[in-house]
């Protein structure tokens, strides 16, 4: 399908900078058979760095699924990991959506009986 404005969500060199400086480009040194349409190429050192035009496609699409949904409350947001946890609060924060920071306890959306159920 096409968009109208498919010029606002083409990545602008101050997006790939910023993307750059906070090293969203660096991977880890393992990568499986799935992540290799998103590996850009493998350093000297072992580790793995993602092509940036993948990634903004999929931050693009992430953002255009979760602006269609009506009622932010109904957005999860989930970060297991200590470097996530920070930007999933102030994310749910602004927009009003539920956060899980920390360990996620499985069941949290199917098990009724849970204290936790979403």
């Amino acid at each position: 399908f096409a968009c109208p404005n498919m010029s606002a969500l083409t990545p602008k060199e101050r997006d790939v900078q910023m993307m750059l400086a906070c090293s969203a480009h660096v991977g880890t040194k393992n990568a499986d058979y799935q992540m290799e349409p998103y590996v850009w190429k493998r350093r000297a050192d072992g580790i793995y760095l993602l092509n940036l035009a993948k990634t903004m496609e999929k931050i693009n699409l992430a953002a255009r699924i979760i602006v269609a949904i009506e009622n932010p409350a109904d957005v999860v947001v989930v970060s297991a990991r200590t470097y996530g946890q920070r930007p999933v609060l102030k994310y749910c924060q602004h927009t009003g959506a539920q956060s899980i920071a920390g360990r996620f306890t499985p069941g949290t959306f199917t098990n009724q009986i849970q204290k936790a159920f979403k």
